[in-house]
C-alpha cells in the first residue's frame, strides 16, 4: 500500500546477498545493502528490506536496481539497549533510470521531540529533528532528519506537534561511540538529509546556493 506521506526512491548497486530478516503472516522479508551515489561523488551504503514476492534475478549482488517504497523504522535490542533502526522498505523494483536523481525521499509528518540545534567545530549550523510519519493500519515510523544552515536555524524554532513536509535523501553516516569501559566502537547511523522543508502554515523555504551544496555533501 503506497502512501503519499512517505515516498522513497533509491537507485544503486546491490552489495550483499539478501538475508532472511523476519516473517509476517507467512510472508518472508529479506534484508540487503545497496550502494547509492551522492551528487558529490560519495557513496551511501543503505539497508533495504524486500519481500520474497519481489525476489528475482534482479536481487543479486553487483546488479544495479531502482527501489521504490517507503522509509520504515523499528526498534531492536542490541547490546542490552534498544536502538531505532531505519530501512528502505521496497514496494516495487525496476530497472535503473539514469535520468532520475538516484536518491529522493518525500515525508510528511509531525515533530515528536524538541529539535536540537548545534554548530560544528567548522562553523556549520545543524539541526536534528525526529519526524513521526503515519503508516497504514494505525502505525507510525519515527524518522531522524538533519537540516543545514539557514534551514537548520529555521527548524530550531519549531515545536513538538508542528506538521512538516520534508524533501531530501536517505543517507548513511559513520561515527564513533565511546563505551562505558572506555573503548570506542565504529557505528553507522541512518537519517534523512533535508534539502527542502515546509511547515504546514508556511511557504517552502528555499536553500541558498552554498547551503544546497552542503546538503548534498
Amino acid at each position: 500500500m503506497e502512501m503519499e506521506n512517505n515516498q522513497l526512491t533509491l537507485c544503486g548497486v546491490i552489495q550483499s546477498e539478501p538475508v532472511l530478516d523476519h516473517e509476517v503472516f507467512g510472508e518472508h522479508f529479506y534484508r540487503m545493502d545497496i550502494q547509492v551515489p551522492r551528487l558529490s561523488g560519495a557513496q551511501d551504503l543503505l539497508p533495504v528490506t524486500v519481500s520474497e514476492r519481489l525476489m528475482n534475478s534482479q536481487v543479486t549482488p553487483g546488479v544495479r536496481v531502482t527501489v521504490h517504497g517507503q522509509l520504515r523504522s523499528y526498534n531492536k535490542v542490541m547490546g542490552g539497549t534498544g536502538r531505532l533502526l531505519l530501512t528502505a522498505f521496497a514496494q516495487r523494483l525496476s530497472p535503473p533510470d539514469d535520468e532520475e536523481n538516484p536518491n529522493t525521499i518525500h515525508l510528511a509528518g509531525a515533530i515528536c521531540k524538541p529539535p536540537s540545534f548545534r554548530t560544528t567545530p567548522f562553523g556549520r549550523e545543524i539541526a536534528d529533528l525526529m519526524l513521526a510519519v503515519n503508516r497504514a493500519f494505525g502505525k507510525s515510523d519515527y524518522i531522524p532528519c538533519i537540516a543545514w544552515g539557514r534551514t537548520a536555524r529555521y527548524a530550531a524554532g519549531l515545536s513538538v506537534g508542528d506538521k512538516l513536509e520534508v524533501q531530501g535523501r536517505f543517507q548513511s553516516r559513520e561515527y564513533q561511540k565511546q563505551m562505558p569501559d572506555g573503548t570506542v566502537m565504529n557505528r553507522m547511523a541512518y537519517e534523512v538529509s533535508i534539502s527542502r522543508l515546509t511547515c504546514l502554515k508556511d511557504l517552502p523555504l528555499p536553500l541558498a546556493p552554498m547551503e544546497r551544496e552542503n546538503a548534498v555533501q
